[in-house]
């Protein structure tokens, strides 16, 4: 027998007594041009036992997957001549081969590198923080009657799992005790996607007794969602026709404003720092306060003349002001991406968590003034509101 032949025998050996966790195909000597190696695991679609091939290109990963008996024979076919290395891992040994260029075989065995299977599954169930039955989620037009995800609204979908996800890492790290009561208020709630899904989250994944409130201007949609909050049982739910410039909401736990337009953003946080909330949570859109102020260094002329570019940078620098201002009153602050271009156009989140101690004051101020002096800003409204 030969050396690849025994190789090849460790190898059926290896899936026959499930001790196999993967085999490497290396030294690539074949045509593909940016082929570098072949990756190759176990697992298990659909009840079927496979095996699958990634193939690790210079620039990207393909993968395939092929039944045992398929994957067996084209091994057979590689090895040795398109690829001049073979490494096999087991929790039984380790097991590599070697051909060099003048046809020479070298078998070499050694200690297992690892005694642990990996998990095979290959149909991960996604962790989802809400259940995807949830009855307000069909009463939104979400999922249908079985609870399955309508193909026009899977992009709502990922944007509420996506949201319930940033607001869950910002929960833990708030100040909010794990068995506290919890008040949120929602500006521009609309047809309360995101806020009934942030009081599914707290009163019944987490169990916390919760008051959500939806603010929205236009009172069908508030008529709406008391319909669906009182026919779903949500005792904590409410909705209020209103908005930032005449609600009130009092002392608050989570301030919540998505896509407020320009400096009603800037009201949003001012709101929730004067309300004493933990947790800020605004996604800003249509910056246009700070552009007509903005007078371009000399040095940025040449990329500011463009009006696009203007309007970038016009944008930057408002809700850097505004993260400044949130450090300023206490909070740790936060402006990123929230959810992909391809789901939402207004995909930035400036997110407030107030600090257990806060940091120096004056400091944050002087990096404020010097950011408006830079750009010839003399009015800007979270200063004003603050």
């Amino acid at each position: 027998m030969t050396e690849c032949e025994t190789f090849l025998d460790l190898l059926k050996q290896a899936l026959r007594d499930n001790t196999l966790i993967k085999l490497v195909l290396g030294k690539y000597r074949g045509r593909q041009t940016g082929l570098e190696k072949i990756t190759i695991r176990p697992v298990t679609i659909t009840g079927q036992e496979t095996l699958s091939f990634v193939y690790r290109h210079q620039t990207q990963d393909v993968t395939r997957n092929f039944d045992p008996e398929q994957a067996l024979t084209l091994i057979q076919q590689l090895l040795g001549t398109n690829f001049k290395s073979a490494h096999l891992f087991s929790i039984s040994a380790d097991v590599q081969i070697d051909f060099s260029k003048k046809g020479k075989t070298v078998l070499s065995r050694s200690k297992p590198s690892s005694d642990v299977l990996p998990a095979r599954a290959h149909d991960r169930v996604k962790e989802r923080l809400i259940d995807v039955n949830s009855p307000f989620l069909k009463a939104l037009g979400v999922t249908n009657e079985s609870g399955q995800v309508l193909p026009s609204m899977s992009s709502k979908w990922k944007q509420i799992n996506v949201f319930l996800e940033r607001f869950r890492c910002a929960l833990a790290a708030s100040r909010i005790a794990a068995d506290a009561s919890v008040r949120v208020v929602d500006f521009g709630a609309g047809k309360g996607y995101l806020t009934f899904a942030v009081y599914e989250y707290l009163h019944t994944t987490l169990g916390l007794e919760t008051v959500v409130t939806g603010v929205e201007l236009r009172d069908d949609l508030v008529r709406f969602c008391n319909t669906v909050a009182k026919a779903r049982g949500m005792a904590g739910m409410n909705f209020t026709p209103g908005d930032l410039d005449h609600y009130v909401p009092g002392s608050l736990e989570v301030l919540i404003a998505l896509h407020a337009c320009d400096t009603a953003t800037d009201q949003a946080i001012a709101l929730g720092i004067r309300a004493g909330a933990e947790i800020i949570m605004c996604a800003p859109c249509c910056h246009k306060e700070l552009r007509s102020q903005m007078v371009s260094p000399p040095v940025l002329t040449p990329l500011l003349r463009h009006g696009i570019h203007m309007g970038q940078e016009a944008e930057m620098v408002t809700d850097s002001l505004r993260a400044l201002w949130l450090e300023a009153a206490g909070y740790e602050a936060q402006v990123f991406e929230f959810i992909s271009l391809e789901h939402t156009s207004k995909n930035k989140m400036i997110l407030g968590v107030k600090r257990a101690q806060p940091e120096p004051r004056e400091p944050i101020l002087a990096r404020i003034n010097a950011l408006k002096e830079f750009y010839g800003i003399k009015n800007q409204a979270l200063e004003k509101l603050l």
